[in-house]
């Protein structure tokens, strides 16, 4: 199988797999991204090449999160009315997971006392924290996307996927140009320029604008003006782009600086998880934030 057949085919099952588990049940996509977010937790620690014991912690910690944040937005949003009928009962179990978290992170950074003359404190919890912050977090902010609207957290999906797309085949096109284009930071990643990602903001910002008018950001918005909604729209396409390509080059720098070419073998021809994930680590998280800010106005 020719590696363009191969890219194209794996890639294609990963678009329906994330489709599919946004589409058809709130569970079903909590299911399919909490083995995601812990694979992608696992790929973090193993670039970092840390030890067995940061890598389980950070597993576990991530796998505690994420079941923290289903819980927490199954008793307060309406995608998952039904399954906390208890209200109380719902709050303890989000407190004692919390509690569990906490305590994990400190036994973490604990278990380094006893590792005596082995212990490498300062690298060990820097890499256990730094992805919780860069991986777990924003894995779990996916579920809060969710709670507020499959169709808003599914137009995330495509508008990153629209930005990467439009950036590669304008960056290629303009490359071909008699001086080729600019490079936006060839070290860290050669083929990406500022034609690129000026053409990548072009078409998402467009594509957020069509969205929007299909009804896929009512579910935070809700009904407003025309002019509202076009502002709303193109600050929402706008952000992604700018969180995409951060998280993009994030990653890339963090492979270039232990010199690999991927994070893993997670799809034949695409890499492993981080690199399918990778424009998501920061374009999500800001993405919420700007939903909660928007949404008060």
């Amino acid at each position: 199988m020719s590696n363009l057949v191969q890219r194209t085919l794996f890639g294609a099952i990963y678009v329906a797999v994330v489709v599919a588990a946004i589409l058809v049940h709130p569970l079903a996509f909590a299911g399919v991204f909490l083995v995601v977010s812990t694979l992608a937790v696992r790929e973090w620690h193993l670039l970092l090449q840390d030890d067995r014991h940061i890598r389980w912690f950070g597993m576990l910690l991530n796998i505690v999160l994420f079941v923290t944040s289903l819980v927490l937005c199954a008793t307060f949003s309406s995608p998952f009315s039904g399954y906390f009928s208890n209200m109380e009962i719902a709050v303890l179990i989000v407190f004692g997971l919390a509690a569990l978290y906490v305590s994990m992170v400190m036994g973490a950074l604990l278990s380094e006392l006893l590792l005596s003359e082995q212990a490498q404190p300062a690298k060990h919890w820097g890499n256990l924290l730094s992805g919780q912050a860069m991986v777990a977090i924003p894995f779990a902010c996916m579920i809060a996307l969710l709670s507020m609207d499959k169709w808003l957290l599914l137009a995330v999906f495509v508008l990153l996927w629209m930005n990467d797309t439009a950036a590669y085949c304008v960056g290629s096109l303009t490359a071909q140009r008699k001086n080729g284009n600019h490079k936006m930071a060839p070290y860290i990643s050669p083929k990406k320029s500022w034609e690129g990602l000026i053409g990548g903001a072009l078409f998402t910002i467009a594509t957020a604008l069509l969205l929007a008018h299909c009804g896929w950001l009512n579910g935070v918005f809700g009904e407003c003006s025309t002019t509202k909604l076009n502002m709303i729209a193109a600050g929402f396409g706008l952000v992604a782009v700018i969180g995409g390509t951060l998280g993009d080059l994030m990653e890339s720098l963090l492979k270039r600086s232990v010199g690999v070419k991927d994070s893993g073998k997670f799809l034949p021809g695409h890499g492993g998880v981080l690199d399918r994930f990778d424009s998501l680590l920061l374009a999500v998280p800001f993405l919420l934030l700007y939903c909660f800010m928007t949404a008060t106005l």
